[in-house]
Protein backbone atom coordinates (compact mmCIF):
# COMPACT_ATOMS: atom_id res chain seq x y z
CA UNK A 1 0.00 0.00 0.00
CA UNK A 2 3.08 2.60 0.90
CA UNK A 3 4.50 1.66 -2.43
CA UNK A 4 1.25 2.62 -4.17
CA UNK A 5 1.17 6.04 -2.68
CA UNK A 6 4.64 7.00 -2.74
CA UNK A 7 3.92 6.20 -6.86
CA UNK A 8 1.15 8.96 -6.24
CA UNK A 9 3.15 11.14 -4.80
CA UNK A 10 6.21 10.75 -7.41
CA UNK A 11 3.43 11.08 -10.69
CA UNK A 12 1.82 13.68 -8.86
CA UNK A 13 5.06 15.89 -8.81
CA UNK A 14 5.82 14.83 -12.14
CA UNK A 15 2.35 16.72 -13.21
CA UNK A 16 2.85 19.46 -11.69
CA UNK A 17 6.64 20.10 -12.67
CA UNK A 18 5.12 19.55 -16.32
CA UNK A 19 2.53 21.93 -16.03
CA UNK A 20 4.76 24.27 -14.12
CA UNK A 21 7.18 24.40 -17.24
CA UNK A 22 4.35 24.73 -20.12
CA UNK A 23 2.90 27.62 -17.84
CA UNK A 24 6.48 28.83 -17.93
CA UNK A 25 6.18 28.70 -22.11
CA UNK A 26 2.99 30.16 -22.02
CA UNK A 27 4.15 32.76 -20.01
CA UNK A 28 7.01 33.47 -22.32
CA UNK A 29 4.53 33.27 -25.67
CA UNK A 30 2.31 35.65 -23.66
CA UNK A 31 5.46 37.72 -23.13
CA UNK A 32 6.23 38.46 -26.93
CA UNK A 33 2.08 39.55 -27.23
CA UNK A 34 1.52 37.24 -29.83
CA UNK A 35 3.85 38.90 -32.37
CA UNK A 36 6.45 36.71 -32.32
CA UNK A 37 6.51 34.75 -35.76
CA UNK A 38 8.24 31.66 -36.74
CA UNK A 39 10.71 32.68 -38.27
CA UNK A 40 11.86 36.62 -37.05
CA UNK A 41 15.63 35.32 -37.48
CA UNK A 42 16.13 33.77 -41.17
CA UNK A 43 18.78 33.93 -43.27
CA UNK A 44 19.41 36.12 -46.11
CA UNK A 45 18.96 32.89 -48.17
CA UNK A 46 15.77 31.73 -46.23
CA UNK A 47 14.13 34.98 -47.28
CA UNK A 48 14.82 35.00 -50.87
CA UNK A 49 13.71 31.59 -51.04
CA UNK A 50 10.13 32.59 -49.27
CA UNK A 51 9.97 35.56 -51.75
CA UNK A 52 10.68 33.62 -54.67
CA UNK A 53 8.33 30.70 -53.73
CA UNK A 54 5.96 33.18 -52.76
CA UNK A 55 5.91 35.33 -55.81
CA UNK A 56 5.91 31.74 -58.49
CA UNK A 57 3.39 30.70 -56.38
CA UNK A 58 0.64 33.82 -56.63
CA UNK A 59 -1.59 34.11 -59.39
CA UNK A 60 0.06 37.61 -60.65
CA UNK A 61 3.16 35.57 -61.45
CA UNK A 62 1.29 33.18 -63.92
CA UNK A 63 -0.71 35.51 -65.12
CA UNK A 64 2.23 37.75 -65.90
CA UNK A 65 3.75 34.95 -67.37
CA UNK A 66 1.72 33.73 -69.98
CA UNK A 67 1.04 36.73 -70.84
CA UNK A 68 4.95 37.05 -71.81
CA UNK A 69 4.52 33.91 -73.41
CA UNK A 70 1.98 35.14 -75.50
CA UNK A 71 3.60 37.80 -77.02
CA UNK A 72 6.62 35.86 -77.12
CA UNK A 73 4.82 33.55 -79.13
CA UNK A 74 2.96 36.59 -81.08
CA UNK A 75 5.80 38.59 -81.91
CA UNK A 76 7.86 35.62 -83.04
CA UNK A 77 4.96 34.01 -85.40
CA UNK A 78 4.02 37.09 -87.50
CA UNK A 79 7.10 38.40 -87.19
CA UNK A 80 6.20 41.68 -86.26
CA UNK A 81 9.20 43.20 -85.08
CA UNK A 82 11.62 40.24 -86.37
CA UNK A 83 12.02 36.79 -85.43
CA UNK A 84 14.22 36.27 -83.09
CA UNK A 85 13.13 32.75 -81.63
CA UNK A 86 11.11 30.93 -85.03
CA UNK A 87 9.02 27.88 -84.37
CA UNK A 88 9.65 25.40 -82.21
CA UNK A 89 10.78 28.29 -79.50
CA UNK A 90 14.31 26.96 -78.88
CA UNK A 91 15.09 29.70 -77.12
CA UNK A 92 11.78 30.43 -75.43
CA UNK A 93 12.14 26.75 -74.15
CA UNK A 94 15.87 27.37 -73.01
CA UNK A 95 14.49 30.41 -70.73
CA UNK A 96 11.29 28.17 -69.39
CA UNK A 97 13.86 25.25 -68.16
CA UNK A 98 16.25 27.79 -67.36
CA UNK A 99 13.63 29.04 -65.26
CA UNK A 100 13.11 26.02 -64.17
CA UNK A 101 16.14 24.82 -62.85
CA UNK A 102 16.36 27.77 -60.49
CA UNK A 103 13.02 28.06 -58.75
CA UNK A 104 13.07 24.60 -58.26
CA UNK A 105 15.33 24.58 -55.82
CA UNK A 106 14.30 27.76 -53.99
CA UNK A 107 10.92 26.47 -53.57
CA UNK A 108 11.73 23.34 -52.07
CA UNK A 109 14.28 25.05 -49.62
CA UNK A 110 10.57 27.11 -48.43
CA UNK A 111 9.01 24.22 -48.31
CA UNK A 112 11.33 22.32 -46.06
CA UNK A 113 11.39 25.44 -44.27
CA UNK A 114 8.01 25.50 -43.62
CA UNK A 115 7.85 21.90 -43.06
CA UNK A 116 10.06 22.77 -39.95
CA UNK A 117 8.08 25.14 -38.81
CA UNK A 118 4.89 23.12 -39.06
CA UNK A 119 6.59 20.25 -36.93
CA UNK A 120 7.30 22.94 -34.09
CA UNK A 121 3.33 23.73 -33.98
CA UNK A 122 2.88 20.06 -33.95
CA UNK A 123 5.51 19.88 -31.06
CA UNK A 124 3.41 23.18 -29.43
CA UNK A 125 0.08 21.50 -30.05
CA UNK A 126 1.01 18.22 -28.13
CA UNK A 127 2.50 20.27 -25.29
CA UNK A 128 -0.84 22.40 -25.10
CA UNK A 129 -3.04 18.99 -25.42
CA UNK A 130 -1.21 17.15 -22.68
CA UNK A 131 -1.22 20.62 -20.36
CA UNK A 132 -4.77 20.74 -21.07
CA UNK A 133 -5.12 16.86 -19.95
CA UNK A 134 -3.21 17.16 -16.97
CA UNK A 135 -5.32 20.15 -15.87
CA UNK A 136 -8.20 18.04 -16.37
CA UNK A 137 -7.35 15.57 -14.61
CA UNK A 138 -6.67 17.68 -11.76
CA UNK A 139 -9.79 19.62 -11.72
CA UNK A 140 -11.69 16.10 -11.95
CA UNK A 141 -9.07 15.39 -8.79
CA UNK A 142 -10.89 18.67 -6.98
CA UNK A 143 -14.03 18.01 -7.85
CA UNK A 144 -13.30 14.24 -6.36
CA UNK A 145 -12.21 15.76 -3.24
CA UNK A 146 -15.22 18.24 -2.86
CA UNK A 147 -17.76 15.82 -2.98
CA UNK A 148 -15.73 13.64 -0.53
CA UNK A 149 -15.70 16.57 1.36
CA UNK A 150 -19.03 16.93 1.03
CA UNK A 151 -20.00 13.59 1.67
CA UNK A 152 -18.22 13.22 4.74
CA UNK A 153 -19.88 16.80 6.21
CA UNK A 154 -23.64 14.80 5.01
CA UNK A 155 -22.53 11.83 7.22
CA UNK A 156 -21.58 13.82 9.91
CA UNK A 157 -24.47 15.77 10.00
CA UNK A 158 -26.86 12.84 9.19
CA UNK A 159 -24.88 11.29 12.43
CA UNK A 160 -25.23 14.53 14.71
CA UNK A 161 -29.43 14.64 13.81
CA UNK A 162 -29.44 10.97 14.61
CA UNK A 163 -28.51 11.54 17.85
CA UNK A 164 -30.29 14.37 18.50
CA UNK A 165 -33.46 12.58 17.66
CA UNK A 166 -32.15 9.67 19.45
CA UNK A 167 -31.38 12.19 22.73
CA UNK A 168 -35.17 13.32 22.34
CA UNK A 169 -36.40 10.48 22.27
CA UNK A 170 -35.10 9.07 25.17
CA UNK A 171 -35.72 12.35 27.45
CA UNK A 172 -38.67 11.29 29.44
CA UNK A 173 -40.77 14.27 29.04
CA UNK A 174 -40.58 13.42 24.86
CA UNK A 175 -43.53 11.97 24.50
CA UNK A 176 -45.76 12.92 21.20
CA UNK A 177 -48.88 14.29 21.42
CA UNK A 178 -51.75 12.65 20.33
Amino acid sequence: MAAIETLKLELRDTEERLLGELRDLRRLKRSDNGHAKPGYNLTIGQKIADKVAATMGSWNFIIIQSLLLAIWIVLNVTAFIQKWDPYPFILLNLALSFQAAYAAPFIMMAQNRQQDIDRKEAENDYQVNIKAELEIELLHQKIDELREKEVLALTNAINDLTKLLQAAKAEPGATSKG
